[in-house]
């Protein structure tokens, strides 16, 4: 998949997010006011937060997606970690805001009795913000987007978000206002793992982390089969934003003609570019045999 083919897929859900987003937040908000709920207002609000988010996606795809450049010879992909570890920023500290209301519930306590239509506007979404993580994570999947995956996650972390509302209004409804923060606590400590893992991830696509275990046991055992290689002398992956740059030097019979090596080495390159379509590159290096 070209980088065209991915920026048009992840802008067309963007746009398709956003859109839902903006109407989810203003029900959300005409509830809270309605049914007297800061837990479902701040839960609107939250909401909206997710429309900046969802745009910033679309400002890396767009980044990531310009081709190579005197400036930038090995081209723009890592815009999208960047872009990747803002939303996890983003991620936690909407974590961090969750969890501290929650504490300062506790300690202060509430006494509002909201409205059922809070209830159903905490119901709507959990609903609509889970399928529109689930929407989400398989068009980030479908072209390997880190801030894609991490704008994904910042919905369900609103799914998380709403779960509260729903538990806090309920128990409050019940006489047990105390359910609201306590399940505050819980999702501030459930969105603030998968902020670090989104951010941990995004590092490795910036520091040149290799690939994984899988992906280069495959690469080896193709070079390793290619005609006339009698060797892999080294092999080294690196991970550029969602593509992939390997390294490989190869020995070859000493005896060969400089074009007759070229040619292996040609099929070494072919071979391993053909074998994972992340592969932006493969440079070979070919060493003679003692």
């Amino acid at each position: 998949m070209n980088s065209e083919e991915r920026f048009k897929i992840g802008i067309s859900i963007s746009k398709i997010t956003i859109f839902i987003n903006i109407i989810l937040s203003a029900l959300k908000l005409l509830a809270g006011i309605l049914g007297r709920s800061g837990a479902m207002i701040a839960d609107g609000i939250h909401s909206l937060s997710d429309v900046l988010s969802t745009i910033a996606v679309m400002v890396g795809l767009k980044l990531a997606k310009q081709p190579a450049d005197e400036d930038h010879p090995y081209g723009h992909e890592k815009m999208e970690p960047i872009m990747a570890k803002i939303l996890a920023s983003i991620l936690l500290i909407t974590a961090l805001l969750i969890g501290f209301n929650g504490i300062k519930s506790i300690i202060i306590g509430t006494t509002i009795i909201p409205g059922k239509i809070a209830i159903y506007a905490a119901l709507l979404s959990i609903l609509t913000k889970e399928w529109m993580y689930r929407y989400t994570l398989k068009g980030a999947k479908k072209i390997d987007s880190s801030a894609l995956i991490a704008d994904a996650w910042h919905h369900r972390s609103d799914a998380f978000s709403s779960i509260g509302t729903l538990v806090g209004i309920a128990g409050a409804r019940m006489g047990y206002p105390i359910l609201d923060p306590i399940a505050s606590l819980v999702i501030c400590i459930i969105i603030t793992k998968v902020a670090i893992d989104i951010y941990k991830q995004a590092i490795n696509q910036l520091v040149d982390h290799c690939a994984d275990a899988n992906t280069i046991k495959n690469i080896k055992n193709k070079i390793e089969e290619t005609s006339g290689v009698i060797n892999l002398d080294e092999l080294k992956t690196r991970i550029h934003g969602n593509r992939l740059y390997v390294d490989v030097e190869i020995c070859v019979d000493k005896n060969l003609s400089v074009c007759q090596a070229h040619d292996i080495a040609e099929r070494v390159h072919n071979t391993t570019e053909s074998l994972d379509n992340r592969i932006k590159h493969c440079t070979v290096h070919v060493n003679p045999n003692s």
